[in-house]
């Protein structure tokens, strides 16, 4: 966006949103006039359970499904007929339910490429495409390769390749790389499956981290309900493609609607294990 295009943005713009949003399948509603703002260095969560249209509502954001009505916008602009690759010049990024990886790229060549794809495009051709591997870094390039390395403890890994790594371990790989390209945006697909408690743990306090280094927007869609209502500034609730509530962890915690529908178990558990 121009110097000129944010003077013009009002300060409270969202950095991504979505606009009663609806999507049909035939008879199937999937969404149902939906409304979700990412405000800019913010953690936004969308929890649900399995078919309440959660993904569906990542696939309109991102651009890789068109809604049958409503509007997505980045920075108060309208992006609904954007292509991914649009969106993604825009500064969204996203990773995906299941780790889109390449099985001969090792962890590092992974992040490398997600920086290059958005600070050295000419590089991919010349280095990967033709055979020529990743040669000669930058230095800008090694320092934000290692910085990433470092905050998601890849370390130990960073020279294996992807095939056979354990599904955590391929979950943060994805995430590196997404923060790679340096979003303004990124959308998160249960970040948190396959990893255990304190890789859980370390994943939530580096992204928390780089919301407050980089300022980047964060979207993400968990099951780990807890783990939503720890680290979140907002949290919207879809449940059979309606949004049944959107509010602080405090207020979705409390609402009886959304602990009749599902959350009250997760919830009062939580509570209840806490220490005396």
């Amino acid at each position: 966006m121009t110097a000129v295009a944010e003077e013009k943005a009002p300060a409270t713009t969202a950095r991504l949103e979505a606009r009663g949003v609806t999507v049909r399948f035939g008879g199937l509603v999937a969404l149902n006039d939906v409304d979700v703002q990412v405000p800019a260095q913010s953690i936004v969560g969308l929890v649900g359970p399995n078919g309440a249209g959660k993904s569906t509502l990542f696939g309109v954001l991102s651009g890789l499904l068109k809604p049958t009505a409503g509007t997505v916008l980045m920075d108060g602009e309208d992006v609904t007929s954007a292509s991914p690759q649009a969106r993604a010049r825009r500064g969204l990024a996203r990773t995906f339910q299941h780790p889109e990886l390449f099985s001969t790229l090792t962890v590092r060549e992974h992040i490398v490429l997600g920086y290059r794809i958005r600070h050295a495009k000419r590089r991919l051709w010349t280095d990967l495409l033709t055979g020529g591997g990743f040669r000669r870094p930058p230095a800008a390039e090694t320092e934000r390769v290692d910085a990433l390395v470092d905050a998601l403890h890849l370390g130990g890994v960073q020279h294996s390749p992807a095939a056979g790594l354990p599904l955590g371990t391929s979950r943060l790989v994805e995430v590196a790389r997404a923060l790679a390209v340096d979003p303004r945006v990124l959308l998160l697909d249960e970040p948190s499956s396959g990893l255990d408690v304190r890789e859980t743990e370390e994943l939530a306090a580096t992204l928390r981290q780089l919301v407050a280094d980089h300022g980047v927007s964060l979207l993400l869609v968990e099951h780990d309900v807890p783990l939503v209502l720890g680290m979140c500034d907002r949290v919207h609730v879809l449940d059979f493609g309606i949004c049944i509530a959107a509010g602080t962890p405090t207020e979705i915690r409390d609402d009886p609607a959304v602990r009749a529908a599902y959350l009250g178990t997760a919830v009062d558990e939580t509570t209840e294990e806490e220490p005396a």
